[in-house]
């Protein structure tokens, strides 16, 4: 574990982590393809898993839908309806908790787009962040770029080694932990 990274949380985290409740929780790891791990009687996400899901949680928070979001990351969506049930929907009668969860997630998800917008960010917020990251040579994972840069992941596979953007040269330089490449980011002088 590195200065302060987390390695794995516990999925029953995840509910108060997000304000939803087990079954979304659940819809959204079958969504994305996230397994937890299983030890003993708990099942965890690793640190990259839980970026995963703090990247949907707030681009779903800002109006974005799970399709949009696994379109932007190149994830292909679960196929679970091979046998033509989906998760979570059957032709026998339910658990009253089960129908507590369901009704409390269909709450949960109206009360979220009853809230207002959060406030318009700063357009150039993120040049003061290359910035900072071109003059203290912190070297930035592939998300992280992308994210700043508004590219998906699978975009910034076609750049190869070495690109130039917004003022800024991006150079791969090996790997951060989670297994993403690190990119050193360099100001184009003029």
């Amino acid at each position: 574990m590195n200065g302060g990274e987390i390695d794995r949380i516990p999925v029953n985290q995840l509910m108060q982590r997000y304000g939803l409740v087990k079954s979304a929780v659940y819809k959204r790891l079958n969504d994305l393809g996230i397994d937890p791990q299983k030890v003993g009687n708990k099942s965890y996400v690793n640190a990259e898993q839980l970026r995963l899901l703090d990247d949907l949680h707030q681009f779903i928070k800002s109006g974005g839908t799970m399709p949009e979001f696994l379109e932007s990351r190149g994830i292909q969506p679960a196929q679970n309806s091979s046998s033509g049930n989906s998760p979570g929907l059957s032709t026998i009668q339910p658990d009253v908790p089960d129908v507590i969860d369901l009704v409390s997630a269909i709450a949960a998800q109206f009360a979220n787009r009853l809230q207002p917008p959060p406030p318009e960010p700063d357009p150039l917020a993120y040049y003061q962040k290359l910035e900072d990251a071109a003059r203290n040579g912190w070297l930035m994972r592939t998300s992280e770029i992308a994210d700043l840069l508004d590219l998906s992941i699978s975009e910034m596979q076609y750049y190869g080694d070495r690109f130039s953007e917004a003022g800024f040269t991006f150079t791969k330089s090996g790997y951060r932990s989670g297994g993403e490449t690190a990119w050193k980011v360099s100001k184009e002088r003029s």
